[in-house]
């Protein structure tokens, strides 16, 4: 090899040098957010079997639903779900049927819990989800708008729009449209169902009509009372970028302003609402409870409203770990995504 040749292969092999270190780090980080995750998920685990134990009320005589029961069959029914045991046993074997995916079986369904779960979740994907995508797609537009055009009425109406629908209760706000657009007012008839995902008897196109037909008045609750948080929170980021040299440098190259927005400002802005999206997208999973409970809605929201009146236990704890571990995947896998949106993050 010449001399000639070596400053050259030294040129070449620094920058692959350069990726390897940046891909260890980038392993480091993943390693370290994915051991975080697993120790908050025990946390979980352990929080949840001792937590719902403080809610006052005998499970069993809830059950019997106060007919007189001699205390030989109360104490049939607590061997029969294991109340009997010493709390350490019932910790030892909550944990351990846990970790196998094995949360029991519901006190008032008799059958197991994530059997349960996997009934109800559709029904609150059906509805979370669709509430989701609007309410993130529409915060994210008004957001980015209202920033770019800052002090302008438009924005002072969004902006205080925003703040006052995220103050309001999510129940109230159900109550007063099942009042207003499902009950009528006066000479005004309903125009929505009260409550429920469905009429009954109808299938196909049909059923498929009348459950989007139930669906709206929840969806717009979600939509109305979430939005806002993402719109403040994308404004908040856009309006830290506008004043960055680089959009003053796109701008003197003569980019229309709209380009400038979109390519340039709104892709830095939306490391902070990428984290809110990853949290509300792990919360789709929990539902809203009091939302589901209001209007009726056979999702994960409403099954846990009724486990907590007995109280269920097994489907309480079974039910929290998946709303719990549904939040923490999803802010983990916000962590992992964000060197990918900007390479600073991780190193």
């Amino acid at each position: 090899m010449t001399a000639e040749a070596t400053p050259a292969l030294v040129e070449t092999s620094e920058p692959a040098r350069t990726r390897a270190r940046g891909g260890a780090a980038y392993l480091r980080y993943v390693a370290g957010k994915v051991a975080g995750a697993a120790v908050s998920l025990l946390a979980v685990l352990v929080t949840s079997f001792f937590l719902f134990r403080l809610i006052p009320g005998d499970p069993v005589k809830t059950m019997t639903g106060g007919r007189q029961v001699s205390q030989e069959q109360l104490a049939a029914y607590r061997r029969e779900f294991g109340l009997d045991l010493p709390l350490w046993r019932q910790f030892t074997d909550y944990c351990g049927k846990a970790l196998t995916g094995d949360f029991g079986t519901s006190y008032q369904f008799r059958t197991p819990v994530v059997d349960k779960i996997t009934e109800a979740l559709p029904n609150t994907l059906l509805l979370t989800g669709t509430a989701f995508v609007l309410y993130t797609a529409l915060g994210i537009l008004l957001g980015t708008r209202s920033a770019w055009r800052h002090g302008r009425p438009g924005d002072r109406v969004h902006t205080g729009l925003a703040l006052t629908l995220y103050s309001v209760p999510s129940f109230w706000l159900g109550l007063l449209l099942i009042i207003t657009l499902a009950v009528g007012i006066g000479p005004v008839p309903g125009l929505f169902p009260t409550g429920g995902m469905e009429s009954g008897g109808k299938e196909g196109l049909a059923y498929a009509v009348d459950v989007a037909h139930h669906l709206v008045l929840p969806v717009v609750t979600l939509v109305a009372v979430e939005y806002g948080q993402t719109l403040l929170v994308a404004r908040s980021a856009l309006l830290d970028e506008m004043g960055s040299d680089y959009l003053t440098t796109a701008r003197a190259k003569g980019l229309r302003d709209d380009l400038v927005r979109r390519r340039h400002a709104v892709p830095n802005a939306l490391l902070p609402t990428v984290t809110l999206i990853f949290i509300n997208l792990g919360r789709t999973v929990a539902g809203v409870i009091l939302v589901e409970t209001v209007f009726s809605w056979p999702g994960l929201g409403g099954l846990f409203y009724q486990a907590l009146s007995v109280p269920d236990l097994p489907l309480v704890q079974g039910l929290f770990f998946v709303f719990a571990a549904a939040v923490i995947v999803m802010n983990t896998l916000a962590d992992l995504i964000y060197p990918l949106l900007d390479p600073r993050v991780g190193r």
